[in-house]
């Protein structure tokens, strides 16, 4: 296990010298990232390919589109953000000012998942330059080609003391949580964001937790069940269910259900082929140790359609189970992968009784268009985020923030929101003498 004083040290010498701090630097940085995406483009979508087999479409929208237009907006928006900004003063301090300063932290900590593992590496990192930061990057052991890509892209063209990355295994990240960063910015499961958020207290260093849950996808009687069907499978079944905000499970009510299941197993048929298996640009899932959990979980209730799987390459069918009761091993922990679990309700009451007894997940779907069911989902169910009559889009807003509540996480980015969640608002009072 390394020792990473030396590196962190080199950082706050570095930050200390102001020049993270000039604007002018940090959007020229910004620049040359985006150069670099750009540049490697291939090398990324191959990278993906070989440790997730990503397809090129999926890929170049999800992994590379989505960090460049994060660059882009923090480009065309970061002289405003960064600039001071005056606020109204109370009667009590006349003849005051009164400002708020956006300071960086100083030296962060990025640690990156496996699941879109460039895309949720280099879209906090691009939060943290924005705001004038140091960064030291971890990416997912899980991923070796994009955690050597990463490597190469960064440590080739920025100073160590400035922007590196460092690879490993977990013991890795178990020795750079015990330097004494700034702030902390972890991307990955509950249980182990336990873990980050307590190594992050010794220091007392704030921390983003973005993390995981069951994300309940609710689709009432109302519903137009053609268009429902087609976006939760996209957002279900892109990256094999891989997806920290991908539905985890459905309830529908029970005189739309079997509509739903036929539409659903139509949507599959018509987007990955009559048979999935023979598709070759389906992804497949990370490691043996997760395909054995997950294929655990084909025993539960009733097989609607998929099922099929392969070890050998890692392969899950997109799969649909019914007759599934909340007891099931399947209705326990965040799935993960490309099986979905249906269960049926006859009264929303049952939908919103079900859900607040369980963790704060980290988004939710509902699937209707009467605005009182709507309302009331809304203002009964705490979640970290979701969508109306759509799946996972709302996290691809720069204007929406994204991240969990409770066990989902703590804290949020995108756009300005990764701007502030790296940033201190330091709260200045003016007077003068004269």
């Amino acid at each position: 296990m390394n020792n990473y004083q030396e590196l962190t040290k080199k950082q706050l010498s570095f930050f200390n010298s102001g020049k993270t701090k000039d604007v002018a630097f940090r959007i020229e940085t910004l620049k040359k990232l985006r150069e670099l995406v750009v540049r490697h483009e291939d090398d990324i979508l191959k990278a993906v390919k070989a440790d997730l087999n990503k397809p090129e479409i999926e890929a170049k929208r999800a992994e590379v589109g989505l960090v460049l237009s994060e660059i882009d907006f923090a480009v065309k928006n970061l002289a405003e953000w960064a600039a001071p900004k005056e606020v109204e003063t109370p009667s009590t301090h006349a003849g005051a000012k009164s400002y708020i300063y956006q300071d960086p932290y100083g030296l962060a900590l990025v640690i990156a998942p496996w699941n879109y593992p460039f895309q949720l590496a280099v879209s906090p990192v691009v939060g943290a330059i924005a705001a004038g930061n140091c960064v030291v990057l971890k990416p997912s052991e899980l991923t070796p080609h994009t955690s050597s890509l990463l490597a190469k892209m960064f440590n080739e063209n920025f100073p160590e003391e400035y922007l590196t990355v460092v690879e490993g295994e977990v013991e890795t990240s178990t020795a750079l949580l015990k330097e004494n960063f700034d702030y902390i910015f972890f991307t990955g499961s509950t249980m182990v964001g336990k873990i980050v958020a307590e190594a992050a207290a010794k220091h007392l260093t704030p921390v983003t937790l973005e993390l995981g849950g069951k994300s309940p996808t609710i689709v009432h009687e109302d519903a137009n069940i053609e268009e429902a069907a087609k976006r939760i499978a996209r957002g279900k079944f892109a990256n094999a269910g891989q997806t920290c905000v991908a539905p985890d499970y459905i309830l529908v009510q029970r005189n739309v259900k079997d509509e739903l299941l036929a539409n659903l197993k139509q949507v599959v048929t018509n987007t990955y082929g009559e048979d999935v298996s023979q598709n070759l640009d389906f992804p497949h899932v990370v490691s043996e140790k997760h395909f054995d959990r997950l294929n655990s979980f084909l025993t539960n209730g009733d097989i609607v359609f998929g099922g099929k799987t392969d070890r050998s390459r890692l392969f899950i069918e997109p799969t649909v189970l019914d007759n599934i009761s909340w007891e099931d091993n399947v209705m326990q922990d965040e799935i993960f992968g490309p099986i979905l679990p249906v269960i049926v309700y006859d009264e929303i009451s049952e939908v919103i009784e079900a859900i607040v007894k369980r963790p704060k997940p980290l988004a939710l779907y509902l699937f209707s268009e009467d605005e009182a069911v709507q309302d009331r989902i809304l203002n009964s169910v705490s979640f970290g985020g979701g969508s109306i009559n759509d799946t996972i889009n709302h996290m691809t807003s720069h204007y929406l923030p994204f991240g969990g509540v409770g066990d989902s996480g703590m804290g949020a980015y995108h756009g300005k929101a990764s701007f502030d969640t790296f940033s201190h608002a330091k709260s200045i009072l003016k007077r003068s003498n004269k």
